[in-house]
């Protein structure tokens, strides 16, 4: 699958890249047209028919700020104008946090994926179990993989509702990692109840701490060491641990 790249007048590569010189200030963030990003964006995703869980876990974020981010930009020319008063509400430092954040995200995939590597040399898996499904597919379980992330947008959107804006300073701050998320997840399904998909976030108080938990999620889908459940298009999202039941369908309100 050919990587994502971002294509501006200052600048044309993947978007590690960019990150890297605009840490290194060879690129100014205020060149940047976040409306092209968006929309080259966007043509990406629908290029595809099928997603990556792994590219997935790697962009949603990034996804759905951008949109928030164009829709903030096409405001009436006066509430522009009022909003550019307070320099953290210009949209382009939202991009900021959301680099930083994406940055950060990339390391800790990678620092897990190189103890991954390490674990299996040190104890060789067996094939006990069958091979895993490709990971093109769109399906996770029985939920779509868009199912998963709009329900995963909705509780950013809750945090957003809630005023909790925090600054570079507090999400440089943030050390936990991919990995940390994933042995809190299997905690909490120790009991091998299933347990509903927005409490898999009950602990999360910000942006990233959600973004890194929704991200160990995916992994241990991926490792088949949770599955997920709804029983159709309108109904909960349930995390179910391996070998456990799905929960029972509740009865619909009238």
């Amino acid at each position: 699958m050919v990587d994502y790249k971002v294509k501006l007048e200052v600048f044309e590569g993947p978007l590690d890249l960019l990150l890297y010189l605009i840490k290194r200030d060879e690129v100014d963030i205020y060149d940047i047209s976040i409306e092209r990003i968006t929309k080259q964006y966007l043509e990406y995703m629908d290029a595809f028919q099928v997603l990556n869980i792994e590219l997935a876990g790697e962009f949603i974020v990034m996804a759905a700020n951008l949109l928030y981010i164009k829709s903030r930009t096409l405001l009436p020319k006066d509430q522009q104008m009022a909003e550019e008063d307070a320099e953290e509400d210009d949209p382009r430092w939202e991009l900021i946090r959301q680099l930083i954040e994406y940055k950060k995200f990339k390391e800790a995939a990678s620092r897990l994926r190189g103890l991954e590597a390490m674990q299996e040399q040190m104890f060789p898996r067996f094939p006990a179990t069958p091979e895993l499904a490709p990971a093109e597919s769109l399906m996770v379980d029985e939920v779509g993989i868009f199912d998963l992330i709009n329900a995963f947008q909705k509780i950013l959107k809750r945090l957003e509702k809630q005023n909790k804006q925090e600054d570079l300073r507090e999400i440089f701050a943030e050390n936990f990692t991919v990995s940390d998320k994933m042995e809190y997840l299997l905690k909490v399904m120790a009991a091998g109840v299933p347990v509903r998909f927005e409490e898999c976030f009950a602990e999360a108080a910000t942006r990233g701490e959600i973004v890194v938990t929704f991200l160990a999620m995916l992994e241990l889908i991926r490792m088949k060491q949770l599955k997920v459940r709804q029983e159709n298009a309108l109904a909960e999202i349930w995390i179910v641990p391996v070998n456990t039941p799905a929960p029972e369908p509740e009865e619909a309100v009238a």
